[in-house]
Parts: C-alpha cells; structure tokens; sequence
C-alpha cells in the first residue's frame, strides 16, 4: 500500500468547536499507519489514539499497562497516516495524575514528538487544574468522563454511570470543571442517553459519546469493534453496532491460505518469476562448478 497523496484540509480545534450543535461529529480510534490511512480516507474528523492500544494491540485486560512511549510512538505513526483527521494521543494512566509539571510534559510529547493535535485525559473536577495547565502549556485538551476505564477499579467495574440524579449532577459539575478548565471537547463514556443529552444543551464545547445515546454533539467507536475485527468469541460491548464483520473474513481467508499451500495449489506459476531466456540450460553447468571456499579447500571438481 503506498503513502497517499493530494493535500486535503486538516481539521482544526476551532473548526472542530464551531460544530457544536451542528452536523455531528466522528471519531474513531486507530493505532497504526494503515488503520490511520483507512479511517481518515474514509472521512472521519477526529481519530483517537486510544490507550485501548493496550487492550486491543497488546493483548492486555486494562488499559494501565501501556506506557507513555508506547502511546507516543503509536500516535507518531497515525499522524503519519492521516492527512484530514484531527488526531488526538489518549494519556495514560499515571502520565498526568502525580504532578502538574509531569502532565505538562508528558502532553507535549504528543504534540512535539508525534505531531499530534491535542490530547485526551479521563476525570473532572480532580483534573481541572491539571487540564487548565496542560491548555495555558498551549496544548489543546479534550476531557473524558463517566466510565472512565484507567479508574474502574475505583468505580467498582464497568458500569454505566450517572443514573441517579446525584450522580447525573457530579457528571453535569466534572463536564462544566472541564470546560471551564479549558477543554475543547468531552467524551461521556457509558452515561443514559438522557443525562448525555441534558449534559451536552448545557456545555457550549461538543459532546463526544459512546455509550451515551444519541444526542450528544458526535460519537466514537474503537475501530476493532466498528469493524468486528476479532475472533466470534471476543466480547462485544452493548453499545457498540458492529459495521463489518473482518474477523471472520480475516480467518477465512487465512484458512485458505493454509489449505492451498498444503495442497500446493499456491503458489501458482503466475505467483513466481522465471530465469532470462536462455538461462536456464546454463543452470546445471554453472552450480556444478566449485565453489570458491571449496576450491581454496582443495576441492577439485570431478569430470
């Protein structure tokens, strides 16, 4: 697959602002080169580079294990595959929590070392301050809330959250924290549909649900989940509606392969490459000859 050519516009924080209340906007995840290339060709404004690397790529049950150099390495590719989509490195765990001066840090490699366009980190109210510093640092910020995977632990699994009105109300304060703080745009994880859509008429940044109902101001989905990329056994989130299912594709196709070489149906002739003419019947003559290690061995070639 070759690099892909003819400038397109990038999407910008402020273009991706002024679409609040408008046309709804489309994130996905993607978390290499090709997935990049696919998913910005297919149109979509933002790609998250999700720390869900660790989950999806990695092979990990959380996403706690993956670090900020895998994070800035994977996003490094993606912006290479993308030439419309704003893209957004997600922070992982414990790259923002224990120091204001760490968050800053560690947020501007994204931009710096991977040519990312913002960043995303999960909580609210506990994080404001933080995201406030990461903003005025001049690196744009998007918040996440509700089921926020780094701390399921805390929450008790993965639940929906925010179905009493007292827990709607922490969600509508963390929502209103972060745009105050600066952010340019929040996921709600999880959250009823009515409280994502209640929370998103009172915020004036855009609303990015999954999980969250369908009045929100756009939706996200990881791209393995989108595409049914996995085995039949894999779990699949309810909020998630699978568009293709390549997976199975994916082992069809390879239990083909595997078949046709047993066979030795493939590869094919017009699968392989043949000698100039004429070189062939010099063959045998030309491998029969002795080898240079074998002549200075005192190998001699018998007539």
């Amino acid at each position: 697959m070759s690099k892909h050519s003819g400038k397109k516009t990038r999407r910008t924080v402020p273009r991706i602002r002024a679409r609040k209340g408008k046309k709804p906007l489309t994130m996905v995840t993607a978390y290499s080169y090709a997935q990049a290339r696919l998913v910005d060709e297919a149109g979509v404004d933002m790609i998250l580079v999700g720390d869900s690397l660790a989950n999806v790529c990695l092979g990990h049950e959380t996403t706690l294990p993956v670090t900020v150099e895998q994070m800035v390495y994977h996003t490094a590719a993606v912006v290479r595959g993308t030439e419309r989509a704003l893209v957004v490195g997600d922070m992982p765990f414990l790259s923002y929590n224990v120091s204001i001066p760490a968050a800053i840090e560690n947020a501007g490699r994204f931009l710096k070392e991977a040519g990312a366009d913002a960043v995303k980190l999960e909580g609210g109210v506990e994080v404001a301050d933080t995201v406030r510093a990461i903003v005025r640092a001049g690196i744009p910020v998007v918040g996440h809330v509700g089921l926020t995977p780094q701390t399921v632990s805390k929450l008790g699994g993965f639940k929906v959250q925010g179905r009493s009105a007292v827990a709607a109300r922490h969600l509508a304060d963390a929502t209103a924290a972060l745009e105050d703080a600066g952010a340019f745009a929040v996921v709600m994880e999880c959250v009823p549909s009515d409280v994502a859509g209640e929370i998103s008429q009172r915020l004036s940044i855009p609303t990015i649900g999954i999980g969250a109902g369908p009045q929100t101001d756009g939706q996200v989905l990881v791209f393995h989940d989108l595409l049914g990329v996995g085995r039949e056994d894999d779990f699949t989130p309810r909020f998630v509606k699978q568009y293709a299912n390549l997976g199975k594709l994916a082992i069809e196709a390879i239990q083909s392969f595997v078949s046709e070489v047993q066979e030795r149906s493939f590869p094919a002739p017009e699968h392989g490459f043949s000698m100039s003419e004429g070189e062939e019947v010099k063959l045998q003559s030309v491998l029969s000859r002795p080898t240079r290690d074998q002549v200075a061995d005192g190998w001699v070639a018998s007539e």
